[in-house]
């Protein structure tokens, strides 16, 4: 059974769900990577399921909703400590933001939706691995906007703090993508029915701080 995704999904939340199967006999063979060149090599047979953050276009693919996963704005203690009492928007412009790639696309979108203005920052580092992004945040090298799944037992153990909690946070949407027609491999229909009942108890939102 071929599953592709999100690095950063398959490695924390989605080992977790599917770990119990390999007791069943399911063989998992997983592959990490960008949506659409995944989707591409769906098409072409290379995976029989692909997790994606965004619903395939026309009717080669079939794309059932998974779960929507919320963006959380975070820091070390240290950092949430200085900032208190500043306008935030404005203050974490000079501070030093930790980032998946040069461009900013999860910090950019968090402050159009959020702050309704565009981002006027720099990144201190980029790595390509929301992970990497995740420990160097831990560690205190400044500040960031993470999927809340990925960072749940930090802000649980005061490790990282919530820097702010708006009513309507932004969301991404993930999809559990295959081929059209009825799965004959049973592992196969093992994984999507596992990871689709685990996606209905997620709306991947923060722990309480």
């Amino acid at each position: 059974m071929h599953l592709a995704g999100p690095a950063e999904f398959l490695g924390g939340a989605g080992l977790k769900v599917l770990a119990p199967l390999i007791a069943q006999g399911v063989r998992l063979r997983m592959a990490i990577g960008l949506t659409e060149p995944l989707l591409e090599e769906l098409r072409a047979g290379r995976h029989d399921l692909v997790v994606a953050t965004r619903r395939p276009s026309g009717r080669t693919l079939h794309a059932e909703l998974l779960a929507d996963e919320e963006f959380v704005l975070v820091a070390a203690p240290a950092w949430a400590e200085r900032l208190k009492g500043q306008e935030l928007a404005t203050a974490l412009d000079g501070l030093p933001l930790i980032a998946y790639a040069e461009d900013l696309p999860i910090a950019r979108r968090y402050w159009r939706h959020v702050f309704d203005r565009r981002l006027h920052a720099q990144a201190a580092i980029t790595i390509p691995d929301l992970r990497g992004v995740l420990t160097a945040v831990t560690a205190g090298s400044g500040w960031s906007v993470l999927p809340s799944y990925l960072c749940r037992t930090e802000i649980a153990s005061g490790a990282l703090q919530l820097l702010h909690q708006p009513e309507d946070p932004p969301i991404n949407t993930a999809y559990l993508v295959q081929r059209p027609g009825t799965p004959t491999n049973p592992h196969l229909i093992l994984v999507r029915e596992h990871l689709l009942a685990a996606g209905k108890t997620w709306r991947i939102g923060p722990a309480a701080p």
